[in-house]
């Protein structure tokens, strides 16, 4: 690296609030590559929480009273700010003693950290051990915040759609050949360290079981809507975003991006196979198409990592700027069968290297190659992992909050959706197949765009859904006529958008504004603009809101 650059005052601040982070968040510590508290598990009590808010609260009052030196500190201040401002918000509003949806909440956070947990060693399943035994710990944390929610009349709840998937998601848990066990029983351990481990495993297993009841205790409090209403709504929006938009004008945006998108999808159709063919009747023969098709987990494992080294060694020095460590990207079936595609970014020392993750649900085994490669750019080169692990790799540039803590999921998924149509662009969707796939993917995030918004906001529903206002059966034939997925998938995907209000919008709106960002930035430079210049600029500022990075970006 030919950067350098002297830790400034902020800097210090910031990496010292990693480390407080770190021991509160122990499964944040795991996730950045921090050792030192892997067998531990976070606590998420009221108490717990409380402590991260006092946390919080400290780190913005040294911020704000200390100068930037430079226009990184500058950088650093403004999303500082702005990201643990929120977050004190969400927590003041009760937002994190309610957090329960099928997907990204304590539930499945205990549970999931163990993915990325190393079992090479003893050593390393001690710890695993350890940390396993300290689930019924952190599973009782977590129902007495559920319980302190339930017992504020006024404050959020989950509705009761998420309470019921937590049931049966914490029922599955709770079996006796559930993760728990199977995961201690991969174990080639000395008998003592495995009998240990199947301790461990029927104390998370019981633990689970009566996460299920106190949920079931807590039913009646859950309101049937699923709508959180505008004001919550708003702040939600802010929070993945990191940027102020106007939800009425994005709602009829999305409306129009959508049927944008319809229309791109039916010229393809055409080129595809001629005159009269649909975008739905064109997807089922590329479906039906042998030569698009990849049979078991093995293959789609080999295809996704082939797919992601070819992008990475012809986009490495060319269109960006990748640096060696960056390069290796691991592309992994993941042992949960929830139908997520995730990314995980690599160590703070690269030890562990960045990871594409497919949770394949039960019994799916067929997949089509013209609707994944899209993904494969999306969670990898240049989508997630380019972005990610670049951050982190510029260690003399950023403090460790800007490179491992902070994360905006409006700059991060509207990055890689960003980058699918970059790929487009530069000629790697040339295959009207291909292309179909990238068209399918941002079709559905253009309607998470109308339908999110229109069922949390109560908005009168479009009238091919028979007006009237916006609420889960509407949403479900809205997005079962826009999205090209099995049933399965879809359901998971819906009963997602239901319980993590404005999470999902935050793909399609963060690459507007992305765009938008880079759009300003050439009319501002003229005939100077350089492509490659800006995104490697950009992508150098690491994961900050999209009011900050346009602020940042635009001077």
């Amino acid at each position: 690296m030919t950067e350098t650059r002297r830790s400034t005052p902020l800097d210090e601040i910031a990496d010292d609030f990693v480390d407080t982070l770190a021991k509160l968040s122990p499964t944040a510590a795991t996730n950045w590559g921090i050792p030192g508290s892997d067998h531990l598990l976070d606590d998420y009590s009221p108490a717990g929480w409380g402590a991260q808010a006092d946390a919080i609260r400290d780190v913005l009052a040294k911020v704000r009273t200390t100068e930037p030196q430079d226009e990184i500190d500058e950088v650093t201040a403004a999303a500082m700010q702005e990201r643990l401002g929120l977050e004190l918000e969400l927590h003041d509003a009760g937002e994190n003693h309610a957090s329960l949806n099928n997907l990204a909440s304590p539930l499945q956070g205990i549970r999931d950290i163990f993915d990325l947990m190393p079992t090479d060693t003893l050593e390393q399943w001690e710890t695993i051990d350890e940390r396993m035994s300290n689930v019924p710990v952190a599973v009782e944390g977590y129902i007495e915040s559920l319980r302190h929610a339930a017992a504020n009349a006024d404050g959020p709840f989950p509705a009761i759609r998420q309470i019921e998937i937590g049931i049966a998601q914490a029922e599955k848990l709770a079996e006796p050949g559930s993760f728990w066990t199977t995961f201690a029983e991969s174990a080639r351990v000395p008998d003592a360290t495995s009998a240990s481990l199947s301790r461990s495993a029927d104390a998370a297993r019981e633990a689970y079981g009566r996460l299920a009841e106190a949920l079931r205790e807590l039913a009646p409090r859950a309101p049937e809507d699923d709508a959180v209403g505008r004001e919550r709504y708003e702040r939600f929006s802010r929070y993945f975003l990191g940027a102020r938009i106007d939800l009425d004008e994005t709602y009829e945006w999305g409306r129009e991006e959508l049927r944008r998108i319809i229309a791109e999808q039916e010229n393809t159709a055409l080129q595809l196979y001629g005159e009269g063919t649909s975008p739905e009747e064109a997807m089922r023969r590329l479906d039906d198409d042998v030569n698009r098709q990849l049979d078991g987990v093995d293959a789609l494992q080999r295809w996704m990592q082939e797919t992601s080294d070819q992008a990475v060694a012809e986009l490495a020095d060319v269109h960006f700027d990748i640096p060696g460590p960056v390069r290796e990207l691991e592309c992994m079936i993941a042992p949960s069968q929830t139908g997520a595609i995730y990314y995980t970014a690599p160590s703070s020392d690269f030890a562990r290297p960045g990871r594409m993750w497919w949770s394949v649900p039960a019994g799916v085994t067929q997949f089509g190659t013209w609707r994944e490669k899209t993904t494969v750019y999306h969670e990898g080169v240049p989508g997630h992992h380019l972005q990610l692990a670049q951050t982190i790799y510029r260690s003399e540039l950023l403090n460790k909050w800007r490179r491992l803590a902070c994360w905006v999921s409006g700059h991060g998924e509207g990055w890689a959706l960003y980058a699918e149509r970059l790929m487009a662009d530069l000629g790697y969707l040339d295959d009207p197949g291909d292309r179909m796939g990238m068209l399918d993917a941002q079709r559905m995030r253009a309607a998470r765009v109308v339908m999110d918004i229109g069922v949390h906001l109560g908005k009168e529903a479009p009238e091919e859904l028979g007006g009237g206002t916006w609420d889960e059966p509407k949403a479900w034939d809205f997005i079962r006529a826009n999205v090209n997925m099995a049933e399965e998938f879809l359901r998971f995907e819906l009963d997602r958008y239901l319980g993590w209000p404005g999470q999902a919008p935050s793909y399609k709106v963060g690459q507007r504004l992305w765009e938008q960002a880079r759009d300003e930035a050439a009319a501002s430079a003229g005939e100077s603009f350089d492509i490659k210049a800006f995104h490697r600029q950009a992508l150098d500022l690491g994961s900050v809101g999209l009011d900050t990075l346009r602020e940042a970006l635009i001077k």
